[in-house]
């Protein structure tokens, strides 16, 4: 019994290992976000050179800082997911490697994690605000509701990892 018990934990151990490929395809996602983020920029090029509005122009802006926060989000759970549930990331060049890096640990995540929606979710409001005129006022209701309800989510979040004792002094 205990030699079966031995293969059994290093078959469970082991099988950490099946996350690879959704992180690769998470990588992969992120060349997807870059195609996106062009031909955002490309949309913007003529809006800002022959554009008569700055609306439209603030509103391009913000599409692309908005696929820049998802980029970022798929970054931090890529690294921090890979570190926390298969490997190290052992790379050559310290000087490379974010600061964050190697620090971040599932509780720490799942709050970047909540501030990254949050902040999407914060672009997608203002670029709503931006054409305000042009939206149902159905629509800016349950967007706004929806923001609050993640800042609330993302507050409590917080709370309960300061409350069990998990909230990091950095000094």
């Amino acid at each position: 019994m205990n030699r079966f018990e031995l293969y059994l934990e290093r078959f469970m151990f082991n099988s950490r290992w099946l996350l690879v490929p959704i992180y690769i395809g998470l990588v992969l996602t992120i060349g997807l976000l870059l195609v996106k983020f062009f031909k955002e920029f490309m949309h913007l090029v003529p809006e800002v050179l022959f554009g008569s509005t700055g609306t439209a122009t603030v509103v391009g802006v913000l599409s692309l800082i908005d696929v820049a926060l998802v980029a970022n989000l798929l970054i931090i759970i890529i690294f921090a997911g890979y570190e926390n549930f298969v490997s190290r990331i052992d790379v050559t060049e310290d000087h490379e490697k974010p600061q964050w890096m190697g620090q971040v640990d599932f509780s720490d995540l799942k709050i970047k994690l909540i501030g990254s929606i949050v902040a999407i979710s914060g672009i997608e409001l203002l670029r709503l605000f931006v054409k305000v005129a042009e939206v149902p006022q159905e629509e800016i209701m349950w967007k706004v509701a929806i923001h609050i309800t993640l800042v609330v989510s993302g507050v409590l979040f917080a709370l309960m990892d300061r409350i069990g004792g998990k909230h990091k002094t950095h000094g």
